[in-house]
């Protein structure tokens, strides 16, 4: 399912087209959801439910890619593409940029802090994510 606002991330280099597949969908869906579901655990670390619901967002936003018959290797990417692949309000990518800042710099320097509204707000962002994906059906075209 070719996209005009996708085509441009493919003619940028930043996506390739790759037809969709059921059980890959599947099964970034299932790994999404449950990660969302364990992030949401008050009994967590405030870093740990940050780390999962972030990991949530990007397995479910890979899979609304995916669906989409494209593939990218960069998690910001398939953040930036929601708008297209979803049709999430930019509220919603604003806080998967902000949390995907906070994962780099968690990475590079060792140090994650989060707060409880960002890991509120990033549950709410990945909850949205999580609804309209399931809205989807199955992967066009795939056996």
């Amino acid at each position: 399912m070719t996209s005009p606002d996708l085509e441009h991330f493919v003619a940028s280099g930043k996506l390739k087209k790759e037809p969709g597949d059921q059980e890959e969908f599947d099964g970034l869906v299932r790994s999404g959801k449950a990660r969302l579901a364990d992030a949401v655990k008050t009994s967590l670390a405030p870093e740990s439910g940050f780390d999962l619901a972030y990991n949530a967002a990007q397995a479910l936003s890979l899979a609304a890619l995916r669906w989409h018959g494209y593939r990218s290797d960069s998690r910001y990417v398939v953040f930036q593409a929601l708008p297209h692949t979803l049709g999430v309000a930019p509220s919603v990518w604003r806080m998967l940029a902000l949390c995907h800042q906070c994962f780099d710099d968690a990475e590079d320097e060792g140090h994650l802090e989060v707060d409880s509204q960002l890991l509120t707000d990033l549950i709410a962002a990945v909850q949205s994510i999580s609804a309209a994906i399931t809205a989807l059906g199955p992967v066009p075209g795939a056996t």
